[in-house]
């Protein structure tokens, strides 16, 4: 069994001091030997991991014959973000994980050979497809994954699709969520500039709910309205002194980076404040962003404090390898309990607890408690919040009869109708979890919008 070519990255030691990408891409020699690693397997089981459907084999055939303008043909009849896919989606999860060769060793890496594909025409707008249009207008409520893959397969079916972002710029949480090294803002706007090559218009700055009303949607002969709004709210640890100076939601920090640029200050407008000890508690995929971005801005020093130990750690296993070679302590079985300031108010100790694994809870994974007497201090100028985030309430709590569930989560049936007909959701606002999770919501979003509509004729 041939070995798996390793995507090439950049040294440990330059890469943890600025924000260029980590992974630098395959080379064609490289493309070429991975993709032969393919089995073809005649009942391709990655396929059926994939949430957005991509054929697979199909695209891996034709990079293995040196093809790769048919293989980029193949993921965009699935996917509308395939460079983005490519870079952040937990393939290892998914896809590589049923793919056959992962019984006895080691997966094709089908995201790193759908980057290569897509980075090849990253900027090749040549779209050949006619779509006879049917003049029905959609709404889309957010322009994250969700949003734009659900516009995208709108848009190749015939309808007027319009975005509509409540911020400056498009992307939700994959333009102020995930990193400059992991996921370029040039790359993402490739990407997007496609959508718009297809038809898609997007309004910028309009804050659906209180900007403009989903009924006002609706008056404006909208036909059927997607709400992608994802999950803006902070879970914070209700502990002693969390509102400290200098403690950060991971939302708020990231934002401040990736969004509006501030690592790039004074070029950007946008200041931030750069730790030299700097906390981060949390052990998913943004924890680790903000701790690498903290490094990066500078810190001399950075802990990841989590609660749990690292087998439990629901970040993906690359992401904490490339945190490590950064510098990225490890603090783990330890949660803190208080925050300590200074006569000025400003974060200077975090007081833990050391922690222990006892029984499984729903999620299966040990549910954690606090060792007695194990009270401790580890300083720190700046401390980053990342324990996740509720759905964002400001559309559902502005929308008359739109009901959600006690987590604030929009309800939705099989066909991802809310309680509003004609009224669609998907993504982190009714409870999805990863890019490509939300990706595939979208999707299927889409053939359900269609049906409705055509029903509706």
């Amino acid at each position: 069994m041939s070995q798996k070519i390793r995507m090439p990255e950049r040294d440990p030691q330059i890469r943890k001091r600025d924000f260029n990408q980590v992974n630098t891409g395959y080379t064609q020699n490289e493309m070429l030997a991975e993709a032969k690693r393919c089995l073809q397997c005649k009942n391709p089981m990655c396929s059926k991991g994939c949430p957005v459907e991509v054929d697979i084999p199909v695209f891996i055939k034709y990079l293995s014959e040196d093809n790769p303008k048919k293989a980029i043909k193949i993921l965009n009849q699935k996917s509308s973000l395939p460079a983005v896919c490519g870079r952040v989606c937990p393939q290892e999860n998914q896809c590589e994980r049923s793919c056959i060769l992962s019984r006895n060793g080691e997966s094709v890496s089908i995201g790193n050979l759908e980057r290569y594909a897509a980075d090849i025409f990253a900027k090749d707008n040549d779209n050949n497809t006619v779509i006879e249009k049917n003049n029905i207008k959609i709404a889309i409520v957010g322009s994250g994954p969700a949003g734009l893959t659900c516009g995208g397969d709108l848009l190749k079916m015939g309808y007027d699709v319009t975005v509509y972002e409540s911020l400056h710029d498009t992307g939700g949480v994959l333009r102020y969520g995930i990193p400059e090294f992991r996921l370029p803002k040039e790359v993402l706007d490739i990407e997007i500039n496609k959508l718009k090559n297809l038809g898609m218009k997007i309004v910028l700055n309009t804050l659906i709910g209180r900007t403009k009303t989903v009924q006002e949607l609706f008056d404006e002969d909208y036909k059927a309205v997607f709400v992608a709004v994802g999950a803006g709210l902070p879970v914070f640890p209700m502990a002693p002194g969390e509102n400290l100076n200098h403690i950060y939601c991971s939302n708020e920090f990231l934002a401040r980076v990736n969004l509006m640029r501030s690592f790039d200050f004074p070029n950007f407008d946008t200041p931030v404040y750069k730790g030299k000890n700097v906390v981060v508690v949390g052990g998913g995929n943004t924890a680790m962003d903000s701790a690498r971005t903290a490094m990066r801005l500078g810190a001399e020093g950075v802990k990841l404090v989590y609660r749990r130990s690292e087998n439990e750690m629901p970040a993906r296993k690359e992401e904490q390898r490339h945190a490590k070679e950064e510098g990225i302590e490890f603090v783990t079985l330890t949660n803190p309990v208080r925050f300590i300031g200074d006569e000025r108010k400003f974060v200077q100790f975090v007081e833990c607890v050391k922690m222990e694994l006892g029984e499984s809870d729903e999620s299966g994974r040990k549910h954690p408690k606090e060792v007695e007497g194990s009270n401790h201090v580890m300083e720190a100028d700046m401390v980053i919040l990342a324990l996740g985030l509720h759905p964002n309430p400001i559309l559902s709590s502005l929308t008359k009869g739109l009901n959600t569930n006690t987590k604030g989560h929009i309800i939705i049936d099989d066909n991802f109708m809310t309680s509003m007909p004609g009224i669609f959701a998907g993504g982190d606002i009714v409870g999805g979890d990863t890019v490509i999770e939300a990706m595939g919501m979208g999707k299927k979003a889409a053939r359900a919008m269609d049906k409705y509509l055509k029903n509706l004729e």
